[in-house]
Order: structure tokens, then sequence, then C-alpha cells
């Protein structure tokens, strides 16, 4: 086995941990190439289908390709989509720095989801390499009463032993992609010839490296055109993934923040 066979059979092994384990069980879907990796490992976990629910918190400000992959991909994928809408920007904590307060509308929306629909389990797409705070994460990551995570509380994994404590207002947060990093993603997508946004790719000498909403996410110089050109661009890149969007440029402080409050 290579390393993307290694990382992929470990990915399978969570999802089906996740999916024997914690039911209701979704997952979340953000469009980007993230969690459309985790789609693709999903149909590879179980048959060429996903058995649970994908959700998409819809801030309303993704970008019009998004929305357009989204409502193609649901039918070519045959997924069960639940969409969730974010409470406006007036109602979230104003001592938020702009950027943050803006990404925290998707916290409360995926909040009202998951009391919503009751779920034990939620999937999410996060790595150990995107960000400081997340590489605190476990694998299969409890969340309290409220959401919360206690950061300096998490479950020891040995083993690929998983943990999926649940009690009264809990539910667990489950990480497939925890032990990824970027580059190993675009290695799968080329591997795999798995569909993405095309606003990953270079136009006009920028493409989008991460992507989120319109106000907050911005472009990096890139001549990058082919899912190849973009891995010859990360072997000799020392820039952020995330430097594109305006929220990792305010305090470390204030994404810790969102964290521990349930952000994605």
């Amino acid at each position: 086995m290579d390393d993307l066979d290694q990382l992929e059979a470990q990915s399978i092994f969570i999802l089906r941990e996740a999916y024997r384990k914690l039911k209701p069980l979704a997952m979340l879907w953000s469009l980007g190439k993230d969690s459309n990796v985790m789609i693709w490992l999903a149909r590879k976990a179980f048959l060429g289908r996903v058995p649970f629910p994908v959700m998409h918190v819809d801030t309303g400000k993704k970008f019009p390709e998004m929305y357009k992959f989204r409502d193609e991909y649901t039918k070519k994928w045959d997924l069960e989509l639940l969409l969730g809408d974010c409470p406006p920007v007036e109602d979230i904590d104003p001592t938020l720095p702009p950027a943050a307060r803006s990404a925290a509308r998707k916290t409360a929306g995926l909040a009202a989801m998951i009391d919503k629909y009751k779920l034990a389990g939620v999937i999410a797409g996060i790595r150990r390499d995107e960000q400081a705070t997340r590489a605190k994460e476990r694998v299969f990551s409890p969340r309290g009463s409220g959401h919360k995570w206690d950061v300096r509380n998490q479950p020891p994994e040995f083993w690929d032993q998983y943990a999926t404590p649940h009690e009264p207002g809990m539910h667990v947060r489950v990480h497939p992609l925890l032990s990824w990093r970027e580059i190993d993603i675009w290695r799968y997508i080329e591997r795999e010839n798995i569909p993405l946004v095309d606003l990953y790719f270079a136009k006009d000498g920028k493409r989008y490296r991460s992507l989120g909403d319109q106000d907050i996410t911005s472009p990096v110089e890139s001549n990058a055109v082919t899912v190849a050109e973009v891995i010859a661009e990360l072997e000799t890149s020392r820039t952020s993934e995330r430097a594109g969007r305006a929220m990792d440029h305010e305090s470390e402080d204030a994404f810790e923040r969102l964290r521990v409050a349930g952000y994605l």
C-alpha cells in the first residue's frame, strides 16, 4: 500500500465505525474539495451510496458556482441533502472580529440542525494541517451540552479505538480526514478523478485555494489550471492554505473561541 492507500483505508474504517456506533448520523458538505473527498470515501465505504444524509449549512453567501455544483452532484451522487439556514450577523456575538463574526453564523446554523435532527454524530472534513486549533482535535471528538468543545478534556485514542460517549445534549464530531495533508487531498483527487468546483483552478492569474463565503474569501495568485499543476504548485508553496480566509488573519483567540463554541 502506498501513502494514499493507507489514508483511504484509515478514513473508510473511521466512516464505518461512525456509522456503526452513532445514530442518527450526518455528514457536513461544504461543497469544497475536502468534503467532496469525504463523500467519495463514503461512497467507497458503503458500496457506492452514502447511507446517511449530507448537510449544507447555508449562509446564503456562497459563490454561484458552489450552488450549481451542489444541485448537480446531489442528483449525480444520489445524496439525501439536508439544508439549513444561518441567522443574520446581527444576532451573532458582537465582540468577535468582523470576519469571525460572519463565519460564526455557521456555528449557530449547524447547532440548530443538530438539535432539529437530534444527531448523535456529525462527520466533518477538517484536517490537522489546516490550522493550529484544529490540530488539537481527536478523530472522534465529543461535544458537550450546548455543542461546546472542551479542548482540554478529550478521550485518548489508542490502536484505532474510538470512544463515543453520548449523554443527553451531547454529540460526537467525526473527522475522517484529520491525518490528511492538503497535498494528499489533491493527489487523491487526481488519482480518483473526483469532481470539484472550478474555482479551485486559475483564471486570469488567480485561483481559490480554500472556498468559503464570498465576502470573507479571497483568491491567491496562481497559474494552475489542472490538478497536476495545483499539485506542482503546492510542492513548492510556503503560503498557508487558508491565506485567503479573512478570519484566519484575525486573532488566534477568535478562531479558538469559534471552535470551542461549535464552529466547523
